[in-house]
């Protein structure tokens, strides 16, 4: 009897495994506070539905899913990623939903007090000493941003070397908060949810391409019902947009 009843609780709690359905969102850095909150809301109206996020820099993301990663959805910071990952056939050109935009700010510790213009003519690399952080520039989208807006301002030579590129831009926030960087170049957004930083300036939205950012299913996504649910919610849902202007996101329509 002893035995029966322990396979009995077993077989339950492997029909109840088996039943839940599990979605996995590789999701930019800096939309970590937006989608743990989302996925705590759509977890209570969906208790079958497991929300896995990973959040890293789009760059890294990309290359996880494209090496094979198990992943449902990826929700890019820039249109460079999703195509990537659209040539190498790991997600559908159809599937792809731009959904969110940003703007790229200037940041530094809530102590400091240094100027800042958008404006060619003004000498940012003498308004501050030691460092500027921001994503590594090659491949990290915050940092490919910034470094189009110091070409654009003609600031780019005179601070390269004092310019840290950091594997996120959550990494980059982190190092101005400490104060190992007097400046740092992130998203609105990331800025926005520190108490140890302020903004001392906005790049010029022509400074830079748009701050765009893509969701799309991935081809195993594309096979599970729960993420092609989740995926709607995101991108349809009244809770999911006022949670991401919440956060500062713009939200397409």
């Amino acid at each position: 009897m002893k035995k029966q009843l322990v396979l009995a609780v077993w077989m339950a709690a492997w029909v109840s495994t088996a039943h839940a359905g599990t979605v996995k969102i590789y999701a930019a850095a800096s939309l970590t506070n937006a989608v743990t909150d989302i996925a705590t809301i759509y977890q209570a109206q969906h208790s079958s539905t497991k929300i896995i996020p990973v959040f890293g820099a789009s760059s890294a993301l990309a290359r996880q899913v494209e090496a094979g990663a198990a992943s449902d959805l990826f929700f890019s910071a820039d249109q460079d990623w999703m195509d990537y990952l659209v040539q190498k056939q790991q997600v559908s050109s159809s599937s792809v939903r731009p959904l969110l935009l940003n703007q790229l700010v200037v940041i530094s510790p809530k102590a400091l007090n240094i100027p800042f213009r958008a404006d060619p003519g003004f000498n940012f690399p003498a308004a501050f000493k030691g460092h500027l952080c921001t994503g590594q520039m090659e491949s990290v989208p915050v940092g490919k941003y910034a470094r189009q807006s110091l070409i654009k301002l003609n600031w780019l030579d005179s601070l390269q070397r004092r310019i840290v590129g950091t594997e996120d831009v959550r990494s980059a926030l982190a190092f101005v908060e400490r104060g190992e960087c007097q400046v740092g170049i992130v998203y609105k957004t990331d800025a926005l949810i520190s108490q140890k930083v302020r903004i001392i300036g906005t790049f010029p939205e022509n400074s830079h391409r748009p701050i765009l950012y893509p969701l799309a299913l991935t081809r195993q996504g594309e096979k599970n019902a729960e993420a092609v649910q989740f995926a709607k919610f995101l991108t349809d849902s009244g809770q999911a947009r006022a949670v991401f202007k919440k956060y500062g996101f713009g939200v397409q329509s």
